[in-house]
């Protein structure tokens, strides 16, 4: 079993320290696991350590691999990031893009003729019911629809690990539900999902594991309904809030008012 480890993670930028020297529970294969906490609690600089993206020091290890040491190939073949926003101003189709993430500047690395990573690419758009917009120019796609063409773009090499910083952000409830459900079901077919999410409702709807940063460093980890308290909420995001269940057995924040 492929699982997910990090101890003693630390990385700062010049003279500030970000992480400091976190460890977190094991994250096992089939788990959806969000990443919450409040503004500048090291969740996206989280995410970006274990994508590879920042120096670090301490362990990441996915199996037997060594995230931390490993080559930028043995890397992206085992593990997706969907970053926050798509870069604007590319002048190419969808199919294009998702082909250039299919071959991630290295076209030797990736096996198949030319028509058979089309249709791996095709396929992957059909997978998240985008595949009508496969030739639009990814700039004349609404939002919804460029976080769906990223977050094919992560899945497109079918990685063990996939890493997703803020995929619902400024989605409408429709997208945001779309977004989410790909991410369970990518989830289960035994991929590792960490989602950095501002929205507590959804992680309480859409996560087996909730890890909180405060400050970075973790807070607290577990089910939503061990991480999702009262005395959370006023600790790490400093408002008075009652935690209560829906007719659905799910967990519903109702924030009261702030705390001085």
């Amino acid at each position: 079993m492929s699982l997910l480890q990090v101890r003693q993670l630390s990385v700062g930028y010049k003279r500030s320290t970000v992480l400091h020297g976190i460890d977190l529970p094991n994250i096992e294969p089939g788990q959806v696991v969000a990443l919450v906490g409040p503004n500048g609690a090291g969740k996206s600089t989280l995410l970006r350590c274990l994508a590879g993206l920042l120096k670090a020091s301490g362990e990441i290890r996915l199996g037997e691999l060594d995230l931390l040491s490993c080559t930028r190939r043995e890397r992206a073949a085992v593990v997706g990031f969907m970053p926050q926003t798509l870069p604007d101003g590319i002048a190419l189709s969808v199919l294009e893009t998702l082909l250039g993430a299919l071959r991630g500047g290295d076209p030797l690395a990736v096996s198949g003729s030319a028509h058979q990573q089309q249709e791996k690419a095709c396929a992957v758009l059909e997978q998240l019911g985008i595949l009508h917009l496969a030739l639009h120019p990814l700039e004349s796609l609404s939002g919804g629809q460029r976080q769906m063409v990223s977050l094919a773009q992560a899945v497109i090499r079918q990685p063990r690990l996939l890493l997703l910083d803020e995929p619902t952000s400024a989605l409408d409830l429709r997208y945001q539900n779309d977004v989410m459900s790909m991410v369970r079901r990518l989830a289960d077919q035994q991929r590792i999902v960490v989602v950095v999410l501002h929205d507590l409702g959804l992680a309480a709807r859409w996560a087996d594991r909730i890890m909180v940063l405060q400050q970075g460093q973790l807070y607290a980890a577990g089910t939503p309904e061990q991480t999702l308290t009262p005395a959370m909420l006023k600790q790490v995001y400093r408002v008075q809030a009652r935690v209560e269940p829906c007719s659905h057995g799910r967990v519903q924040i109702h924030v009261d008012g702030s705390v001085s």
